[in-house]
């Protein structure tokens, strides 16, 4: 027989209010909409009730708060995640660090920067670019999307070909959790001889506990830097240059391709022409260092394209005109969106040497679920983001996306790649985690994380598969013998 569990949420908002300014905390409806989903708009559910607090000690206060009452809560940055993992979807707090917006400390002599969860990407690099240093994760969203969302989600971007994803360059966490108690993970050091939770804690998507305080690993400015344009007449001779640029044994900074339905949409979106737009495929890569390895790189790599049958190539070297370059890739989703506002973005990572199959597969489902798709992807490590463009109009809609959705993830899990490569499992892809993972990987994800949080009330039913969002599969929880715990 199922228990309905009841909060008293009265009883949790008077105690809230006693913890934190009046401000603080949201209880107005009309409110409480503006976080009823994250950037996947498909699912909404309005929190009950939401609180913003302004540093470690309130939030520490609010989970002790949770803990107290035994209700769960949702920790969100930004709400520019693409999985749902900022949804509450059932009932939880929604906490929400948008107001954690300091940095609390550069360390410019050590290459390292300390900021709350609330502070934007693009403002990291801001805060050091005067003094040569930058902060390499950039995903699309680097303008509006948070640092604690970035580590939630493990988040990448065009860079992370090179210098890898969030998790390459997190050094030292300050967590509190989900019993409201404040730990840190990780020394600031770049070796620690320590169990690394640092690193289980990165792309846990908030069901560990949440991050206050995140040191950051700055790297310096490069001396060059080129980016190369160029186009192809079909997707296969695109993905034929990625693939012999990287068995010459050239690393670029970043690879993105992006195909004719987007090349066209960027164009119309910016009112200019700075992709070809009868190209099938534009592919862009940039590459850093040294002057005299940048120059020779870039001639090899031109070379190697034109090889591949590039039509056309172009190089900037001025920064301006890099930037130019980087533009359309980086607004690629906004504009798409000018094309239909309503669109479904995947999220599949394929071997390199399987992208031109892979990408005619995606064209294939497409046309044979009706729904057109827009490319647009890190190329250098095989990260798809097909764009599944629909109409909210169509009762059928929803079930129709969601279906050729789970088509490509299974195309890429065929092909020998991974469900995500950076938006996160969250609520979306919960289901298709038993695709890629057997029960003893799940039950050991599961032990991991009842050892944070052996309650299980940090983003509750989020990541993995339960009977209750997943009606195929398996239960698969996992209950500790008393005393038994992780350290």
């Amino acid at each position: 027989m199922k228990v309905a569990v009841f909060h008293d949420w009265s009883a949790l908002e008077r105690d809230l209010r006693r913890s934190l300014p009046q401000r603080a905390v949201v209880t107005k409806r009309q409110e409480l909409l503006s976080y009823d989903c994250d950037g996947l708009t498909m699912d909404r559910h309005a929190p009950p009730l939401a609180v913003l607090p302004e540093d470690t000690g309130q939030v520490a206060a609010v989970l002790r708060c949770c803990h107290a009452h035994g209700i769960p809560f949702v920790a969100r940055g930004s709400g520019t995640g693409l999985s749902g993992g900022a949804l509450v979807d059932q009932q939880a707090l929604l906490v929400i660090t948008s107001r954690m917006r300091k940095v609390l400390e550069v360390d410019l002599d050590n290459q390292r920067l300390t900021v709350q969860p609330g502070v934007i990407n693009s403002w990291v690099t801001r805060a050091v670019a005067g003094d040569g240093f930058y902060y390499a994760p950039d995903p699309s969203s680097q303008v509006v999307c948070s640092i604690g969302g970035n580590v939630a989600e493990s988040s990448g971007g065009v860079h992370c070909l090179k210098y890898g994803v969030t998790s390459n360059h997190v050094l030292g966490l300050e967590v509190v959790l989900p019993d409201g108690t404040v730990t840190q993970l990780g020394n600031g050091l770049a070796e620690s001889p320590e169990l690394d939770l640092r690193g289980a804690f990165i792309g846990s998507e908030g069901t560990l506990g949440i991050a206050t305080a995140i040191t950051l690993r700055l790297l310096r400015a490069p001396e060059c830097v080129n980016v190369l344009l160029a186009d192809f007449a079909t997707m296969a001779a695109a993905g034929e240059a990625v693939r012999s640029i990287t068995a010459a044994g050239l690393l670029p900074a970043g690879m993105e391709i992006m195909d004719n339905v987007t090349i066209n949409a960027v164009d119309d979106f910016f009112g200019y022409d700075e992709y070809p737009r009868d190209a099938a495929a534009v592919l862009l890569i940039e590459l850093d260092g040294q002057a005299a390895e940048v120059q020779e790189s870039a001639e090899q790599a031109e070379l190697l394209c034109r090889q591949a049958g590039a039509r056309g190539l172009r190089r900037a070297e001025d920064p301006g005109e890099c930037a130019v370059l980087w533009k359309g890739r980086k607004s690629a989703f906004s504009a798409v969106g000018k094309i239909t506002p309503t669109y479904y973005v995947q999220d599949g990572v394929v071997p390199r040497s399987t992208l031109p199959a892979v990408l005619a597969e995606i064209e294939r489902l497409s046309q044979e679920h009706g729904l057109p798709v827009a490319n647009v992807f890190h190329a250098g490590d095989g990260n798809l983001h097909p764009l599944i463009l629909y109409s909210a109009a169509d009762p059928e809609a929803e079930r129709k996306v969601k279906e050729l959705g789970a088509a490509i993830l299974r195309v890429c899990l065929d092909a020998g790649g991974s469900i995500s490569g950076e938006h996160g499992v969250g609520a979306d892809k919960r289901c298709y985690l038993d695709w890629m993972f057997g029960p003893d990987d799940l039950d050991t994800m599961s032990l991991l994380r009842q050892a944070f949080d052996p309650e299980q009330r940090a983003n509750p039913g989020k990541v993995l598969p339960t009977p209750r969002t997943c009606g195929e599969s398996a239960k698969r929880v996992v209950t500790l013998p008393a005393g038994v715990g992780l350290y």
